[in-house]
């Protein structure tokens, strides 16, 4: 009786690892870990820049990661972002005011996570 126990105990730990496994590949989770993915272009605003906030980030690792949440945080309009994965944050200069729950919305859904957000000034 034990070792069926403990074999079903075993299995369920291969279904855990490999359900992450395959997560990890298909690129679904924070970081995808495989080969890296290409930078675009970074944004180039247009009109005059009049203000800057400091967005405090949890669950970036590596560079696909900081590539991610500047794509995520570029498809706000009238800003563009620049990411520092040592201090996990991301500077975002805009050319007009944008409001928290704008960056916020940016990257809801995603496994990164918003600690803090505050106007540089």
């Amino acid at each position: 009786m034990a070792t069926a126990i403990i074999g079903i105990l075993v299995l369920i730990c291969l279904f855990f690892a490999l359900k992450g496994v395959l997560k990890h590949f298909r690129g679904e989770s924070s970081c995808c870990g495989g080969g890296a993915i290409t930078a675009p272009p970074e944004k180039k605003l247009e009109g005059k820049i009049i203000g800057k906030k400091i967005i405090a980030i949890e669950g970036m690792t590596c560079g696909n990661c900081k590539i991610r949440v500047e794509q995520m945080l570029d498809t706000i309009d009238g800003a563009a972002a620049k990411v520092n994965l040592h201090h996990n944050n991301a500077t975002l200069k805009m050319t007009r005011d944008v409001s928290d729950d704008e960056i916020r919305k940016a990257l809801a859904g995603s496994d990164y996570k918003i600690t803090n957000i505050a106007r540089e000034e």
